[in-house]
């Protein structure tokens, strides 16, 4: 019998935020279409961790964080060593702040939530906040997230008030960090870290949308991938 897949989450686990609960939900469902038994760890940010023992870590919603290092330390394992990665909503934004120190070299990059008169701001607030919307994407075609969702639309739950300075957009597209998914007006919603297994960051939180027997294409995605790791 083959051994459970085991999931590391990078958080602090709050039984009453409904995006906790259903990160949890969302692999279980994801871990019944696949037959297979997912075991979930949350690991909070202000302590160490093995990150070695997990074949998939999730950076959970709901920041700020205990520890804006910390979280960054785990991602930035799973960035670096091929560990399948999902960042959503907070998650997503500390995705962007890692490959920014840790890959453009800006060690003083910094998040509007945490630090909001930092001079080399990645992640801003959004001119209007998307917390409780359900909003279209529009996914680029040739990607990882287009091949998880298996088509160019979607729509999809937010629970967030910050993301990507357009500033920096660039910057990280010209080192490898892609923006793979916009909403209409085009602001982004989604991005991939190139020549990885599976590194998607999320504005929004796919795993609100999941449902027994239908769980969402992205976190199924990701779980495949943990799961053949």
């Amino acid at each position: 019998m083959a051994s459970p897949v085991r999931i590391g989450v990078i958080g602090e686990f709050n039984e009453r935020n409904v995006t906790h609960v259903a990160t949890n939900t969302g692999i279980q469902h994801a871990a019944e279409v696949l037959g297979r038994e997912f075991v979930i760890d949350w690991l909070p940010t202000d302590k160490p961790h093995d990150y070695g023992a997990f074949a998939g870590l999730v950076c959970s919603p709901g920041s700020p964080y205990r520890s804006l290092d910390g979280a960054l330390v785990g991602i930035r394992h799973a960035r670096e060593n091929g560990v399948p990665f999902l960042g959503t909503c907070g998650g997503f934004q500390h995705l962007v702040l890692e490959y920014a120190r840790n890959v453009l070299g800006v060690a003083d990059a910094e998040h509007a939530e945490t630090n909001p008169y930092a001079s080399r701001l990645f992640i801003t607030p959004l001119s209007c906040s998307l917390k409780g919307k359900l909003m279209d994407v529009e996914i680029l075609p040739g990607t990882r997230a287009v091949a998880a969702y298996g088509t160019l639309h979607s729509s999809e739950k937010y629970y967030c008030d910050f993301g990507l300075n357009p500033e920096h957009r660039s910057q990280l597209e010209a080192a490898g960090f892609k923006v793979t998914a916009t909403d209409s007006d085009g602001e982004v919603r989604i991005m991939e870290v190139d020549g990885h297994p599976f590194c998607i960051g999320t504005l929004f939180v796919p795993q609100a949308s999941s449902e027994s027997g239908k769980p969402h294409p992205l976190v199924l995605a990701f779980c495949r991938t943990a799961m053949q790791a």
